[in-house]
Protein backbone atom coordinates (compact mmCIF):
# COMPACT_ATOMS: atom_id res chain seq x y z
CA UNK A 1 0.00 0.00 0.00
CA UNK A 2 1.52 3.33 -1.07
CA UNK A 3 0.53 5.53 1.86
CA UNK A 4 2.73 7.44 4.26
CA UNK A 5 2.73 6.42 7.91
CA UNK A 6 0.98 9.39 9.51
CA UNK A 7 1.11 8.06 13.08
CA UNK A 8 4.22 10.05 14.11
CA UNK A 9 2.73 13.35 12.91
CA UNK A 10 0.77 13.91 16.14
CA UNK A 11 -2.32 15.02 14.26
CA UNK A 12 -4.31 17.64 16.14
CA UNK A 13 -7.59 16.36 14.73
CA UNK A 14 -9.03 14.18 12.01
CA UNK A 15 -10.22 15.69 8.74
CA UNK A 16 -14.00 15.72 9.10
CA UNK A 17 -15.18 18.78 7.16
CA UNK A 18 -16.84 18.64 3.74
CA UNK A 19 -13.71 20.06 2.09
CA UNK A 20 -10.07 19.35 3.02
CA UNK A 21 -7.78 22.08 1.69
CA UNK A 22 -4.17 20.92 1.17
CA UNK A 23 -1.57 23.72 1.13
CA UNK A 24 2.20 23.01 0.92
CA UNK A 25 4.14 25.94 2.38
CA UNK A 26 7.76 27.06 2.37
CA UNK A 27 9.09 30.43 3.60
CA UNK A 28 5.89 32.44 3.20
CA UNK A 29 5.84 34.44 6.44
CA UNK A 30 5.21 37.74 4.63
CA UNK A 31 1.89 36.79 3.06
CA UNK A 32 0.62 33.45 4.36
CA UNK A 33 -1.97 35.00 6.69
CA UNK A 34 -3.35 37.10 3.84
CA UNK A 35 -3.49 34.15 1.42
CA UNK A 36 -5.29 31.89 3.91
CA UNK A 37 -7.71 34.64 4.93
CA UNK A 38 -8.55 35.31 1.27
CA UNK A 39 -9.37 31.66 0.69
CA UNK A 40 -11.25 31.23 3.96
CA UNK A 41 -13.52 34.14 3.07
CA UNK A 42 -14.52 32.48 -0.22
CA UNK A 43 -15.28 29.14 1.45
CA UNK A 44 -17.36 30.84 4.12
CA UNK A 45 -19.29 32.92 1.57
CA UNK A 46 -20.23 29.69 -0.25
CA UNK A 47 -21.13 27.94 3.01
CA UNK A 48 -18.49 25.23 2.51
CA UNK A 49 -17.45 23.48 5.73
CA UNK A 50 -13.68 23.24 5.40
CA UNK A 51 -10.43 22.40 7.14
CA UNK A 52 -6.97 23.51 6.06
CA UNK A 53 -4.14 20.98 6.01
CA UNK A 54 -1.01 23.15 6.06
CA UNK A 55 2.27 21.35 5.40
CA UNK A 56 5.33 23.36 6.39
CA UNK A 57 8.26 22.08 4.33
CA UNK A 58 11.01 23.02 6.77
CA UNK A 59 10.59 26.79 6.45
CA UNK A 60 13.59 28.81 7.63
CA UNK A 61 11.68 32.00 8.38
CA UNK A 62 8.76 32.65 10.75
CA UNK A 63 6.18 30.71 8.74
CA UNK A 64 5.80 27.83 11.20
CA UNK A 65 5.21 30.18 14.14
CA UNK A 66 2.38 31.85 12.21
CA UNK A 67 0.82 28.48 11.41
CA UNK A 68 1.07 27.33 15.03
CA UNK A 69 -0.67 30.52 16.15
CA UNK A 70 -3.54 29.85 13.74
CA UNK A 71 -3.79 26.28 15.00
CA UNK A 72 -3.86 27.37 18.64
CA UNK A 73 -6.64 29.88 17.94
CA UNK A 74 -8.90 27.38 16.12
CA UNK A 75 -7.62 23.77 16.16
CA UNK A 76 -10.74 22.50 14.39
CA UNK A 77 -10.02 24.62 11.32
CA UNK A 78 -6.24 24.18 10.97
CA UNK A 79 -4.21 20.98 10.83
CA UNK A 80 -0.50 21.81 10.82
CA UNK A 81 2.13 19.31 9.66
CA UNK A 82 5.82 20.15 9.89
CA UNK A 83 8.63 18.18 8.28
CA UNK A 84 12.24 18.63 7.15
CA UNK A 85 12.54 20.20 3.71
CA UNK A 86 11.91 17.60 1.00
CA UNK A 87 10.18 19.56 -1.75
CA UNK A 88 6.76 20.59 -2.98
CA UNK A 89 5.74 17.18 -4.34
CA UNK A 90 6.34 15.29 -1.13
CA UNK A 91 4.60 18.01 0.85
CA UNK A 92 1.55 17.61 -1.39
CA UNK A 93 1.68 13.84 -0.88
CA UNK A 94 1.69 14.18 2.90
CA UNK A 95 -1.36 16.44 2.73
CA UNK A 96 -3.14 14.19 0.24
CA UNK A 97 -2.58 11.13 2.43
CA UNK A 98 -3.97 12.85 5.50
CA UNK A 99 -7.00 14.11 3.58
CA UNK A 100 -7.59 10.67 2.03
CA UNK A 101 -7.57 9.11 5.50
CA UNK A 102 -10.34 11.44 6.70
CA UNK A 103 -14.03 11.75 5.90
CA UNK A 104 -14.11 14.91 3.77
CA UNK A 105 -15.99 14.36 0.53
CA UNK A 106 -13.66 16.64 -1.42
CA UNK A 107 -9.94 17.45 -1.39
CA UNK A 108 -8.71 20.75 -2.81
CA UNK A 109 -5.03 21.56 -3.35
CA UNK A 110 -3.60 25.03 -3.86
CA UNK A 111 -0.20 26.66 -3.40
CA UNK A 112 0.65 29.12 -0.65
CA UNK A 113 2.23 31.97 -2.63
CA UNK A 114 -0.95 33.77 -3.69
CA UNK A 115 -0.81 32.72 -7.34
CA UNK A 116 -4.05 30.73 -7.05
CA UNK A 117 -6.89 33.24 -7.34
CA UNK A 118 -9.94 32.32 -5.19
CA UNK A 119 -12.23 34.11 -7.64
CA UNK A 120 -12.43 30.92 -9.73
CA UNK A 121 -13.37 28.59 -6.88
CA UNK A 122 -17.19 29.04 -7.11
CA UNK A 123 -17.02 27.65 -10.65
CA UNK A 124 -14.99 24.67 -9.39
CA UNK A 125 -17.47 24.04 -6.60
CA UNK A 126 -20.40 24.19 -9.00
CA UNK A 127 -18.71 21.86 -11.52
CA UNK A 128 -18.09 19.16 -8.90
CA UNK A 129 -21.72 18.05 -8.75
CA UNK A 130 -21.38 15.46 -11.51
CA UNK A 131 -17.58 15.18 -11.66
CA UNK A 132 -14.78 13.45 -9.78
CA UNK A 133 -11.96 15.84 -10.71
CA UNK A 134 -12.12 19.57 -11.44
CA UNK A 135 -8.74 20.93 -12.55
CA UNK A 136 -7.63 24.41 -13.48
CA UNK A 137 -6.10 25.16 -16.86
CA UNK A 138 -3.70 28.12 -16.72
CA UNK A 139 -4.72 30.23 -19.72
CA UNK A 140 -2.86 33.31 -18.57
CA UNK A 141 0.09 33.81 -16.22
CA UNK A 142 1.84 36.72 -14.57
CA UNK A 143 4.80 34.76 -13.19
CA UNK A 144 7.28 35.06 -16.02
CA UNK A 145 8.41 33.35 -19.19
CA UNK A 146 10.52 30.67 -17.49
CA UNK A 147 7.57 29.47 -15.44
CA UNK A 148 5.38 29.34 -18.53
CA UNK A 149 8.08 27.45 -20.42
CA UNK A 150 8.43 24.97 -17.58
CA UNK A 151 4.70 24.23 -17.68
CA UNK A 152 4.78 23.73 -21.44
CA UNK A 153 7.71 21.33 -21.14
CA UNK A 154 5.83 19.50 -18.40
CA UNK A 155 2.73 19.12 -20.55
CA UNK A 156 4.65 18.00 -23.61
CA UNK A 157 6.93 15.58 -21.79
CA UNK A 158 4.33 13.99 -19.54
CA UNK A 159 1.82 13.67 -22.38
CA UNK A 160 4.37 11.98 -24.66
CA UNK A 161 5.39 9.59 -21.88
CA UNK A 162 1.84 8.72 -20.89
CA UNK A 163 0.28 8.64 -24.36
CA UNK A 164 -2.44 11.06 -23.21
CA UNK A 165 -2.88 14.82 -23.26
CA UNK A 166 -2.60 15.65 -19.56
CA UNK A 167 -3.49 19.29 -20.25
CA UNK A 168 -1.89 21.18 -17.32
CA UNK A 169 -0.57 18.20 -15.32
CA UNK A 170 1.22 20.10 -12.55
CA UNK A 171 -1.43 22.75 -11.93
CA UNK A 172 -1.77 23.52 -8.20
CA UNK A 173 -5.48 24.31 -8.42
CA UNK A 174 -7.35 20.99 -8.29
CA UNK A 175 -10.48 19.61 -6.67
CA UNK A 176 -10.72 15.83 -6.32
CA UNK A 177 -13.38 13.56 -4.84
CA UNK A 178 -11.74 11.98 -1.78
CA UNK A 179 -12.57 8.36 -2.60
CA UNK A 180 -11.14 8.80 -6.12
CA UNK A 181 -8.00 10.37 -4.66
CA UNK A 182 -7.64 7.55 -2.15
CA UNK A 183 -7.73 4.92 -4.90
CA UNK A 184 -5.22 6.82 -7.07
CA UNK A 185 -2.70 7.27 -4.25
CA UNK A 186 -2.47 3.52 -3.84
CA UNK A 187 -0.80 3.38 -7.25
CA UNK A 188 1.85 6.03 -6.59
CA UNK A 189 4.96 5.20 -4.51
CA UNK A 190 5.48 7.60 -1.62
CA UNK A 191 9.09 8.29 -2.62
CA UNK A 192 8.07 10.15 -5.79
CA UNK A 193 9.17 13.78 -5.97
CA UNK A 194 6.68 15.05 -8.57
CA UNK A 195 3.44 13.89 -7.03
CA UNK A 196 1.09 16.30 -8.79
CA UNK A 197 2.11 15.10 -12.25
CA UNK A 198 2.01 11.45 -11.16
CA UNK A 199 -1.45 11.94 -9.64
CA UNK A 200 -2.78 13.59 -12.80
CA UNK A 201 -1.46 10.68 -14.86
CA UNK A 202 -2.98 8.00 -12.62
CA UNK A 203 -6.33 9.79 -12.46
CA UNK A 204 -6.42 10.19 -16.26
CA UNK A 205 -5.63 6.51 -16.82
CA UNK A 206 -8.93 5.53 -15.20
CA UNK A 207 -11.61 5.84 -17.91
CA UNK A 208 -14.33 5.97 -15.26
CA UNK A 209 -13.02 9.24 -13.81
CA UNK A 210 -15.32 12.12 -14.68
CA UNK A 211 -13.45 15.34 -15.51
CA UNK A 212 -14.13 19.05 -15.72
CA UNK A 213 -11.64 21.81 -16.54
CA UNK A 214 -11.90 25.45 -15.53
CA UNK A 215 -9.78 28.12 -17.28
CA UNK A 216 -7.90 30.20 -14.71
CA UNK A 217 -5.50 33.12 -14.67
CA UNK A 218 -2.39 32.52 -12.57
CA UNK A 219 -1.23 35.53 -10.61
CA UNK A 220 2.36 36.47 -9.85
CA UNK A 221 3.78 35.41 -6.50
CA UNK A 222 2.48 37.53 -3.63
CA UNK A 223 5.55 36.82 -1.49
CA UNK A 224 8.33 34.35 -0.73
CA UNK A 225 11.07 33.56 -3.19
CA UNK A 226 10.97 32.12 -6.69
CA UNK A 227 13.48 29.27 -6.62
CA UNK A 228 13.17 28.07 -10.22
CA UNK A 229 16.27 28.09 -12.43
CA UNK A 230 17.42 26.52 -15.67
CA UNK A 231 19.42 23.79 -13.94
CA UNK A 232 16.43 22.88 -11.81
CA UNK A 233 14.18 22.69 -14.88
CA UNK A 234 16.56 20.18 -16.45
CA UNK A 235 16.78 18.12 -13.29
CA UNK A 236 13.02 18.23 -12.91
CA UNK A 237 12.55 16.97 -16.49
CA UNK A 238 14.79 13.98 -15.86
CA UNK A 239 12.93 13.20 -12.63
CA UNK A 240 9.59 13.38 -14.44
CA UNK A 241 10.85 11.00 -17.15
CA UNK A 242 12.01 8.45 -14.58
CA UNK A 243 8.99 8.71 -12.33
CA UNK A 244 6.29 8.44 -14.97
CA UNK A 245 8.25 5.54 -16.42
CA UNK A 246 7.90 3.78 -13.06
CA UNK A 247 4.11 4.19 -13.20
CA UNK A 248 3.65 2.74 -16.68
Amino acid sequence: MAFLDLTPLRMASAVTAELAVVVPIYNEEATIRQVLAEWGAVFEKLGVAHQFILIDDGSKDGTLAILRALEAADPQKWIILHKPNSGHGRSCRMGYDLAAAGSAEWVFQIDSDGQCDPAYFPEFWQARQEKDCVFGIRKGRDDGMLRRLTSQICRLGSSLLSGMDLRDPNVPYRLIRREVLHAALRRIPTDFNIHNVALTYVLKKNPATRWAYVPIHFRDRQGGSNSINVMRVGQWGIEMLLEIGRLK
